[in-house]
């Protein structure tokens, strides 16, 4: 069965929320809506993670001690909470990078046994 290559993507980066985050975060403190449109717009709108799915990672970050949050003081509409990384959530991006950086490289070995550079044929 052939998987539609975007759903497959998206699956892929779904597993890969937290250190997505994470990685927005060690650029320097947002808040929620921002962290979204940085995400979306380093894809280039191709990739989008849903709302829910961020705040439901904020705090899972939050009560794993990866990210701290504060309210902003907002002198224009309403107060945004921000997110802060930690010094543990330093920790855990690392070593999810070098995690995804050996699987990566793993994968590109088995897909491409022979070493030609070339993408495999798709059936």
């Amino acid at each position: 069965m052939v998987q539609d290559s975007d759903a497959f993507a998206a699956d892929l980066l779904r597993g890969h929320t937290d250190t997505i985050v994470l990685g927005v975060l060690r650029r320097g403190e947002s808040y929620g809506f921002e962290i979204y449109k940085t995400i979306r717009d380093a894809t280039g709108g191709a990739h989008e993670i849903k709302e829910a799915t961020l705040y439901a990672a904020y705090r899972r970050l939050e009560k794993d001690g990866l990210v701290e949050s504060f309210w902003g003081d907002e002198t224009q509409g309403g107060r945004r909470k921000y997110y802060r990384i930690t010094d543990a959530g330093r920790a855990v991006y690392q070593r999810n990078v070098a995690a995804w950086t050996a699987t990566r490289d793993i994968i590109d070995s088995l897909l491409d046994p022979r070493g030609s550079g070339r993408a495999p044929e798709r059936h």
